[in-house]
């Protein structure tokens, strides 16, 4: 898929884990592993929300288009 999720490298930046922004933006731990690996077919848009609000990004920093 062309749409790559940089949620790990942001959070990195952020020195925060995958744990603590799982409670801070109420998703579960298991659905925030799926979109930090990449694996997700696509992302609500409360969601990415709730992690630029938290992660004090934008969009643009979390999701990427890369043509192949």
């Amino acid at each position: 898929m062309p749409i790559q999720v940089n949620l790990d490298r942001v959070m990195a930046e952020r020195n925060i884990s995958l744990t603590e922004l799982a409670g801070r933006i109420d998703i579960t731990l298991a659905n925030l592993s799926i979109l930090k690996t990449n694996k997700a077919r696509a992302i609500r848009f409360s969601t990415l929300e709730a992690l630029c609000r938290e992660l004090k990004c934008q969009p643009a920093d979390i999701l990427e288009y890369t043509s192949r």
